[in-house]
């Protein structure tokens, strides 16, 4: 326990110090996890960088872990400007791969056996090596090739000691940043945490997989790779190996490229609209081509999933969009998100109002997805809404399919695909089953609460009668107000006996009535509550009087 406390606190001074070479020593020393005086030279390669450019360059120093937690937040269009966003983007795992005995112990572990027993052939060189884990070609048992997925040795321990110092960076920011609210740094760490702990049992990944594989048997123009189960484990993945080129290296013709992007669309959504498990990183480096052309999807570790009730609010918002409704839009995302403070709505509309005049100046097909998003985004942190992760997970995922449907078809009828699943959902709403069905569950609550009224009345009637009743009503400026005469109260009181004290300490040293070694006791206690009384008042005045700093001054550099 001390060893890895000892640890934490090395990493953590070796964090600060790269921090401040890219140019953030000045936050860092707000925080308290730098000295003031304490100078480190700024790298080269950050002088004439942006802000975004160094958050990410310093990522890629601060190593795995922290390359993961950029690529997490670069899924968190809610979160970061559309700047740092594009940089996180570009964040890539530059890890050299493991030793071959190592893979070897981790397949042992996994399933109990030497790796000739797993696997009929396994090539050692491997496909792709990454800061989680890396992928090997192999062949099982049964003649089938496959890819195999092998989590990195020691990426647990080595998670756990960065994550405990996450958590306290984040409490240090916390306490320094003005602008948190609508996100904590404390839950953004424990919400990374949580996506890195999904991420390490490679079962959460396969299950995402096996959706994936069932919502497609039917469709003919998109495949799947199959899970072996059998060959998969906690540390373990074994995958169907597709045979084929990525997107952005496939030769490909005008017709091909047009029959793909039909698919991409159809696909995206059919995960959205019809299955509610969507894609969360559809990039050409994810997307194979095969012969037809047949699209393939692989790498399923982010995923979002969407409720009925999100389907709805997806198409009235889309709908709203298209129509320029900007009144209906900014209720719709209003009711999307969760308001962390009164929203001023006549305002929110006003600025959805701008952004829908710049971004649909005639029509759908001029749409700019990527940054009428993320302007959308920044307006719901803007006025302190807070955007499910669904939501923001979905919005890259738009962004990426926008990226990839211009390169492909650029003129493609996106609202031919689209209405046919707008109208299914919205016909599915007033489909008299449905109606029924919805009319029982209105009439069953209003039962229940037709049947508690008369308990609750009668409760209030029995508090009133005895005098129980009371009514709580909540100010901030009253609260604000009790803080502040509160606190008045406590220092005065402090001032008060500080007085009494200095009065007795005078009177004491002039009688001497006890004395040690010369010294009047009673005096030199007088004079130590003095200094005690007078050292609390000030500090918590001078606490009562600290500034956070804003974080927006940064980001601006």
């Amino acid at each position: 326990m001390i060893r890895e406390a000892f640890q934490d606190l090395k990493r953590l001074r070796q964090i600060s110090m790269i921090a401040a070479r890219y140019g953030f020593a000045d936050l860092l020393q707000r925080t308290g996890l730098r000295k003031p005086d304490e100078k480190t030279e700024v790298a080269e390669t950050a002088r004439a960088s942006s802000v975004a450019r160094r958050f990410s360059l310093m990522l890629a120093e601060l190593g795995p872990t922290f390359v993961k937690l950029g690529q997490v937040l670069s899924t968190r269009a809610d979160l970061l400007p559309s700047d740092f966003i594009e940089e996180l983007s570009t964040l890539q795992d530059q890890v050299p791969p493991v030793p071959f005995d190592q893979v070897r112990k981790q397949i042992r572990e996994a399933f109990g056996k030497e790796l000739e027993e797993v696997f009929a052939e396994f090539d050692p060189v491997p496909l792709a090596a990454a800061s989680m884990a890396q992928a090997h070609r192999a062949k099982t048992k049964g003649g089938d090739e496959v890819v195999v997925k092998v989590q990195r040795p020691g990426i647990t321990e080595q998670l756990r000691a960065d994550l405990s110092v996450l958590h306290y960076v984040a409490r240090a920011l916390e306490a320094v940043i003005e602008e948190v609210g609508v996100y904590t740094p404390t839950g953004i760490v424990e919400e990374f945490e949580k996506a890195v702990q999904e991420e390490l049992d490679f079962l959460n990944e396969a299950a995402n997989i096996r959706a994936f594989y069932r919502n497609y048997q039917a469709v003919t123009h998109t495949r799947i790779p199959k899970v072996y189960d059998e060959l998969t484990a906690r540390t373990v993945l074994t995958m169907e190996f597709i045979n084929a080129p990525k997107l952005n290296s496939a030769n490909l013709d005008e017709r091909s490229k047009q029959a793909l992007a039909k698919a991409i669309l159809q696909g995206a959504f059919k995960q959205l609209f019809e299955d509610g498990l969507f894609h969360g990183d559809p990039h050409p480096g994810n997307l194979l081509v095969l012969e037809g052309p047949v699209l393939g999807l692989i790498d399923f570790g982010l995923v979002g999933r969407v409720t009925r009730q999100m389907q709805d609010t997806l198409v009235q918002l889309v709908l709203a969009i298209g129509l320029k409704d900007s009144e209906s839009t900014a209720r719709i995302l209003y009711r999307m998100g969760t308001p962390d403070s009164r929203t001023n709505l006549m305002a929110f509309r006003k600025d959805i109002d701008a952004i829908l005049g710049t971004y649909l100046p005639t029509s759908l097909k001029d749409i700019d997805t990527k940054h009428m998003l993320a302007d959308i985004l920044n307006l719901a942190v803007k006025y302190r809404i807070r955007i499910p992760k669904e939501f923001a997970i979905l919005s890259r995922a738009a962004i990426a399919i926008e990226g990839v449907l211009r390169s492909l078809y650029p003129e493609m009828p996106i609202n031919d695909i689209f209405m046919p699943y707008a109208k299914q959902l919205l016909g599915d709403r007033y489909d008299p089953a449905q109606l029924q069905g919805n009319v029982m569950k209105t009439l069953l609550r209003l039962q229940g609460a037709a049947d508690e009224m008369p308990l609750q009345l009668q409760q209030i009637l029995l508090d009133l009668e005895s005098g129980k009743f009371t009514v709580t009503v909540k100010a901030d400026q009253m609260t604000e107000l009790n803080n502040t005469l509160r606190a008045f109260a406590v220092v005065a009181f402090a001032g008060l006996c500080a007085c009494g004290f200095i009065i007795g300490t005078f009177i004491a040293f002039a009688n001497k009535p006890v004395e040690v070694w010369g010294v009047p006791v009673m005096g030199v206690l007088g004079i130590a509550a003095t200094i005690f009384l007078f050292s609390t008042a000030m500090v918590r005045q001078l606490w009562r009087g600290f500034r956070k700093v804003s974080i927006k001054r940064f980001l601006k550099k």
